[in-house]
């Protein structure tokens, strides 16, 4: 029941966080401001994330969780690479073009400190990167000198181009569970014909 109950609490101090982060951007957030909100406890708050910085990059490690699952979860269990890829592609795509990242994005272009910015870095591409370049270690027959970095790299360059930028700017919606699984699908064939050229069917 404590579990349950902290989860819950949790789970209010985030959406408290992004409502204010919504009206008052980054830096008119105040960690007094989100405990009110939550109807929370400074010493609840500070306990938790230690600060402000702590409490969004917090946010962020949250909002990568299920991706970080998935991609942890295939290399433990030495799932084939481009089957996890399969089922990374769609579930990335829909967490960096969710609304949730969308909002922290655009509070971050606001941020004249770069503070947000640097806690959406450690927490989401920093921890999320690395994690999809041991992926590509592990496709045998790689093309050239590319390294798994560089095609981890390409990957998410293909996977979402410059749609975030459009979703943080107001220039495309959202996309549906079906776009995504196509945009996923295309990017892993496009990188597998880049960097996988052994992997490639060929046309008669």
């Amino acid at each position: 029941m404590r579990i349950e109950k902290q989860a819950s609490r949790r789970q209010e101090i985030e959406a408290a966080a992004y409502d204010l982060l919504a009206v008052g951007g980054y830096q008119g957030t105040t960690m007094q401001a989100v405990a009110q909100r939550a109807g929370a406890s400074m010493e609840t708050l500070y306990r938790w994330c230690g600060d402000k910085r702590g409490l969004f990059q917090a946010l962020v490690a949250r909002n990568t969780h299920e991706v970080r699952a998935v991609l942890e979860g295939s290399l433990a269990e030495g799932t084939d690479p481009q089957a996890a890829l399969a089922t990374l592609g769609p579930r990335l795509l829909a967490l960096l073009l969710g609304e949730r990242a969308v909002a922290l994005n655009r509070a971050a272009a606001a941020d004249g400190s770069g503070e947000l910015g640097a806690a959406i870095g450690a927490a989401g591409r920093n921890s999320v990167l690395p994690l999809i370049a041991q992926l590509f270690a592990g496709i045998g027959g790689r093309t050239g000198e590319a390294e798994p970095g560089e095609i981890a790299e390409t990957y998410i360059n293909l996977l979402v181009g410059d749609f975030q930028i459009r979703r943080v700017i107001g220039n495309a919606g959202p996309l549906e569970p079906d776009a995504c699984a196509a945009r996923a699908e295309r990017a892993q064939r496009l990188i597998i014909a880049l960097f996988f050229a052994e992997l490639t069917p060929r046309r008669e």
